[in-house]
């Protein structure tokens, strides 16, 4: 199970930091990724990184001001989210695959494991 928390309110240009908490060793997982759901849309990929090698993958439109992490040590997946934007507004998810090859990280398909969501929103 995964439990993503961190979520809130914050204006423009201010920063939050999501975790996802696993219940199992994270080194169990071969990929993990942050997914998100803007209102009325389809869940969109955010970011992902290898729970090996620690490789990091980012959608453009995040390139820059979000980072992923991982804390294998306590289990723990982090996107730190700097300079926020409107359109960035959006309920994330966790998400986690113990067979997830490097191709196929961007679709949702590839992930059997998914956390609640949290809700970001950002006011201009």
């Amino acid at each position: 199970q995964l439990q993503a928390s961190g979520g809130g309110l914050v204006q423009a240009g201010s920063s939050l930091r999501l975790s996802c908490a696993a219940s199992e060793r994270t080194t169990s997982y071969r990929y993990m990724a942050w997914f998100r759901q803007p209102p009325g849309k389809e869940r969109e990929f955010v970011a992902a990184i290898n729970m090996g090698g620690g490789f990091t993958y980012y959608a453009d439109s995040v390139k820059g001001r979000f980072t992923i992490s991982r804390d294998n040590a306590k289990n723990t997946v982090i996107l730190q989210m700097n300079s926020l934007k409107p359109e960035d507004t959006a309920v994330y998810y966790c998400a986690a695959g113990k067979s997830t090859i490097l191709s196929n990280i961007y679709y949702t398909r590839a992930y059997a494991y998914w956390g609640q969501g949290t809700l970001v929103t950002v006011s201009s």
